[in-house]
């Protein structure tokens, strides 16, 4: 009983020096963001036909805070997948530590993706189509706030959501999970990214028919990887 309690106590130490690492680096992200904050928003900006507002001097500093957070979250990622993979490390087996490195940087390279999607495809897609429906009804004027916050909706979560082949693959590496079990759960998978398509877009069938088609795809894409990946652990084992 002492053993299994010092091994616990062992387990949550770890976690803790992995969580300041990434913790650290999310901070030295963020105030290398935070000086180069005002470049970043001329290069948001730069194609904006019109001029933001602000409402008060506190929008200042939360545009700031907001553009460099998400700056800070994307420079963070690559440090979090490796300290989480040094976290599992010592459970998994020498030729499936070699395979799971390989995913910390296609995670990297899959938000940035994701992010570039969302910016690229369906944010000028939806802010168009919304603007197309006032026409001469409305005089239009966005606050900064309000115009930050729904490019952030619009481009941040497929940042996160376009990992999903990767992290299904580390698990699937891992034994947490299986192509069968995710064949299985299809039909609620496809439920609950419905529901996210609806929750990050704009009230309005456009724009969750543009969501939900990408994140459709991409679980079907995780399907396949996941009976890739397992049937090569299966190889190994029986090569073992």
């Amino acid at each position: 009983m002492k053993n299994h309690d010092m091994a616990l106590i062992g387990h949550f130490e770890e976690l803790r020096k992995r969580l300041i690492f990434v913790l650290g680096t999310f901070i030295l992200f963020f105030i290398v963001s935070f000086i180069y904050v005002q470049d970043i928003y001329q290069w948001l900006v730069k194609d904006l036909e019109v001029k933001l507002a602000i409402l008060g001097p506190s929008d200042i500093l939360w545009v700031y805070m907001i553009l460099s957070s998400v700056a800070a979250i994307a420079g963070t990622i690559p440090m979090a997948a490796y300290q989480t993979w040094l976290f599992v490390r010592p459970a998994l087996k020498e030729s499936e530590r070699k395979v799971t490195l390989a995913y910390i940087p296609a995670l990297f390279l899959l938000f940035i993706i994701g992010i570039c999607f969302g910016y690229f495809v369906i944010f000028p897609t939806v802010f168009q189509f919304l603007l197309s429906m006032s026409e001469e009804m409305f005089m239009t004027f966005f606050t900064t706030e309000k115009y930050f916050m729904f490019l952030i909706h619009m481009t941040l979560p497929f940042g996160f959501l376009f990992e999903l082949p990767v992290i299904i693959m580390f698990l699937t590496s891992v034994g947490v999970l299986n192509p069968f079990r995710l064949q299985k759960i299809r039909k609620y998978a496809y439920f609950v990214l419905i529901l996210i398509a609806i929750f990050v877009t704009p009230p309005d069938f456009l724009s969750d028919i543009l969501v939900v088609i990408p994140l459709i795809f991409l679980y079907e894409c995780s399907v396949l990887l996941s009976r890739v990946v397992y049937r090569r652990k299966q190889q190994l084992n029986l090569a073992a």
